[in-house]
């Protein structure tokens, strides 16, 4: 079958589905590629690059409709493509079926067979192929440098001879993909990084980054279906509130992330945080196509406050990525296509029994197929944080009285066991032997006893007198050499076998300890 790339006709969008590597490997799944002349040319992919991907080129898009059975999109089809969609076409691309009812319409009376890449359950097996993902992570990268362009400081704090500069101080709201994308970066470029979500499991993976999580003291579970936020009660938003007051004087750069599938993204910073914020502050809003977090936010647009506060709105930052944004995409389509394409003969089968399919399919077979049941996998269980009762002094006390009870019993019963082998050894054995014997013992025991109960830092040092005693050792064992005695010769050969292992450990191991203090 033959796969279609058509140029993207929305304003401002510069990705395209297809790219010259992800073309090549759909080959090698049995389909013919083509692609629309110069769809790629503002992803910085020119129509020779597909060429010699072995792309057939086609000079407009109604004769690239027209020619493929399936066609890969980065937007969905706008009202003047929906005219060259062909029966039992197969339209693979970002939809919106919750935004876009008369879409999911247009391609039902069709018969179309659509898979909405934004609709990708958030599973394991199927991270491969999550747009959404990846897009954001553009977004987020993108986000922070699109305040630092606008900020009129550094990031990083910095000590002149003209002054001190203190560093910037970054709030994520919402730590996603495209919010832990934001706070990396950020912290990367030196900023003080603070990051808030309703989802209590984030909070490691913010920490782990190096961020400070600003904690909600707040009984309530903001997690929802796929890993998403949910909608939160009204005792929840005002706590919320409260603590984004708190840090809006003094916060330099705002990034909001979060966004609940289906709906209008929630009003997190108002107009009067807006009001509360220093001049030069900068707000980037991720969510302006859905609305904004931001209340005045305009999509689209960068605007300043009275204040002097900017708070950019601009819907398309993966799109000002394109070349990177387009490699990503692709290979989250390619993959689809893979998974479609079970016999790898360039023949698609749409499997409604897969998690992954079913729930990306929103259009099949002239229905209407959405929403999606819900996966049967959960992407990100509930965060159950058990409480550990802390212990009182008395608790602690009797604790270690019952840990040397324990430790006293042990330490008899493997003395007794000694002393029993020890004398029955030492019936059968000559009484020269024994004299030797119960000396190895007693040296095996301090051993043991010095070594395990010396702190970590005393080790070097130690190593100093285990040499020397080993130097000891290996002059005793020599003399016991000349005994006569096979079995205590035996024995003094052991010594000075390992005596000598010890002694050449220890000064290896001394001098890369001492290398560490030692400077460059």
């Amino acid at each position: 079958m033959i796969i279609g790339c058509p140029k993207e006709l929305l304003k401002g969008e510069n990705r395209v589905a297809l790219t010259p590597e992800s073309a090549k490997q759909l080959q090698k799944l049995g389909y013919t590629c083509l692609l629309e002349t110069d769809a790629g040319i503002n992803a910085n992919f020119s129509d020779k690059d597909y060429k010699n991907a072995r792309v057939k080129i086609v000079k407009n898009s109604s004769e690239l409709w027209k020619q493929s059975d399936i066609i890969l999109k980065v937007r969905g089809p706008v009202k003047s493509e929906l005219s060259k969609i062909k029966l039992n076409h197969h339209i693979i691309s970002f939809i919106w079926p919750n935004q876009n009812k008369s879409l999911l319409e247009a391609l039902k009376k069709k018969k179309v067979t659509a898979q909405a890449m934004d609709m990708i359950p958030r599973i394991s097996r199927a991270q491969k192929m999550d747009a959404l993902s990846s897009m954001a992570n553009i977004a987020g990268y993108r986000a922070i440098i699109e305040a630092g362009n606008q900020f009129g400081r550094f990031f990083t704090g910095q000590i002149t001879a003209a002054g001190k500069v203190p560093p910037a101080k970054v709030l994520v709201i919402g730590a996603g993909v495209a919010g832990l994308a934001a706070i990396g970066t950020a912290q990367s470029m030196g900023a003080i990084v603070r990051a808030f979500d309703v989802r209590p499991e984030v909070a490691e993976q913010i920490e782990s980054m190096g961020a400070e999580f600003l904690m909600l003291d707040f009984e309530s579970d903001g997690t929802g279906e796929g890993g998403y936020a949910k909608p939160a009660s009204k005792e929840f938003i005002k706590k919320e509130m409260e603590l984004f007051r708190k840090q809006a004087p003094e916060i330099d750069i705002v990034i909001t992330t979060a966004l609940i599938p289906g709906m209008p993204a929630p009003k997190l910073w108002p107009k009067e945080m807006v009001e509360l914020m220093k001049p030069g502050s900068v707000i980037v809003d991720l969510a302006a196509e859905q609305g904004g977090n931001c209340e005045v936010t305009v999509p689209d647009k960068i605007i300043e406050t009275k204040n002097k506060v900017k708070i950019i709105g601009f819907t398309d930052l993966p799109s000002r990525m394109a070349t990177q944004s387009s490699s990503l995409y692709s290979t989250n389509i390619r993959h689809m296509i893979d998974d479609l394409t079970p016999k790898k003969d360039g023949t698609p089968f749409t499997n409604m029994e897969d998690d992954v399919i079913r729930g990306a399919t929103v259009v099949y077979d002239g229905k209407i197929t959405f929403p999606p049941p819900k996966p049967k996998i959960i992407a990100i269980a509930k965060h159950e944080t058990k409480k550990i009762k802390e212990k009182t002094p008395e608790e602690i006390a009797q604790d270690e009285i019952n840990a040397e009870k324990k430790a006293g019993k042990l330490q008899f019963l493997l003395l007794t066991i000694g002393a029993l082998l020890t004398w029955f050894i030492g019936y059968y054995a000559p009484s020269e032997f024994m004299q030797h014997f119960i000396v190895f013992i007693l040296s095996c025991f301090v051993g043991y006893q010095v070594i395990w109960n010396v702190s970590h830092s005393l080790h070097t040092p130690l190593m100093a007198v285990t040499n020397a005693i080993s130097s000891i050792i290996i002059i005793g064992a020599l003399l016991q050499m000349r005994t006569g005695n096979d079995i205590v010769s035996i024995l003094a050969l052991i010594s000075i076998f390992i005596a000598t292992i010890n002694i050449v450990g220890g000064f290896m191991v001394t001098k890369r300890m001492l290398s560490m203090f030692q400077r460059s």
